[in-house]
């Protein structure tokens, strides 16, 4: 037998998000059952007008549904959660909200629920041929993963690391800002791994390509899934070696110290980079 080979590695899962291949099947299995549903109507998550234990719409799959193209995020309130890409509203009364905005109107959990649901569905979307041969892909009913059965080439959903770094040179933080930024929104660095780095590597690259300078004394702070579209962002801690600070004027427009008592506008509490700055000032 032809040994399968892999594109891409296995979604990461947390508390309420399924875990061993049985459970996905199991899922799979129940999905004419009553359920909560994340749908994903125009980009935007729907939801209803009830309390955040409601928040997403609880019931069987909509007639117009093909469940074919339907999977499993996990759980919610303890009963099973799907999600689907839908065309038509499934009830005029739920509500089109931005995923951004979920973090505020309902919470950490519903957020990080919705996010991996939308992760899924991308990766789904994007994976219908095969990258090899040009085939139709076909999704696995025990675990996520689209397999093409010509070439036995599979699919995982995608996860594009990225590092996020504050570099502190004494009771300063250095703090940047992107020209897509918001107006005036200051923020820590940041940058995608490339291939063949260590996240410790490509630390030390971005802030030398983004602001000119040399950093020592990595510190683990924590992780984050950031589903715009597919990252996984680790936060660091550095401390500044030396170097003048020469923002590129691409990727950094403008990059400062700034004393913890005088800091500009942040990013939104929901984001690692805040909760990052929020942690180190204390």
């Amino acid at each position: 037998m032809a040994r399968r080979r892999h594109a891409g590695a296995p979604l990461g899962l947390m508390a309420n998000f399924l875990g061993t291949h049985q459970e996905n099947k199991i899922f799979f299995e129940m999905m004419d059952t009553p359920a909560y549903w994340i749908f994903r109507y125009a980009n935007k998550i729907l939801t209803t007008d009830g309390s955040k234990a409601s928040f997403f719409p609880f019931g069987a799959a909509p007639e117009s549904l093909d469940t074919a193209l339907a999977l499993p995020v996990g759980q919610w309130q303890g009963k099973p959660c799907f999600t689907a890409d839908v065309e038509d509203l499934p009830l005029d009364s739920l509500n089109a909200v931005p995923l951004r905005r979920l973090y505020g109107v309902a919470g950490a959990e519903a957020y990080a629920l919705a996010g991996r649901a939308v992760q899924l569905l991308n990766w789904q979307r994007t994976h219908r041929y095969c990258g090899q041969c040009g085939g139709a892909t076909r999704r696995r009913g025990d675990q996520f993963a689209m397999e093409c059965p010509s070439c036995e080439l599979f699919f995982f959903p995608r996860i594009s690391p990225a590092v996020m770094i504050l570099v502190l040179r004494g009771k300063e933080l250095l703090l940047a800002r992107s020209p897509h930024f918001t107006p005036g929104v200051f923020s820590a660095l940041a940058g995608f791994v490339e291939p063949g780095e260590t996240l410790e590597q490509c630390a030390q690259r971005e802030v030398r390509e983004e602001v000119g300078i040399e950093i020592a004394n990595l510190r683990y702070f924590r992780s984050q899934p950031w589903p715009f579209p597919n990252s996984l962002m680790v936060a660091f801690t550095a401390e500044y070696a030396g170097g003048a600070l020469t923002p590129d004027g691409v990727e950094i427009e403008e990059a400062h110290w700034f004393a913890q008592t005088g800091l500009p506008t942040l990013p939104e509490p929901m984001t690692l980079s805040r909760q990052l700055i929020d942690a180190v000032c204390g």
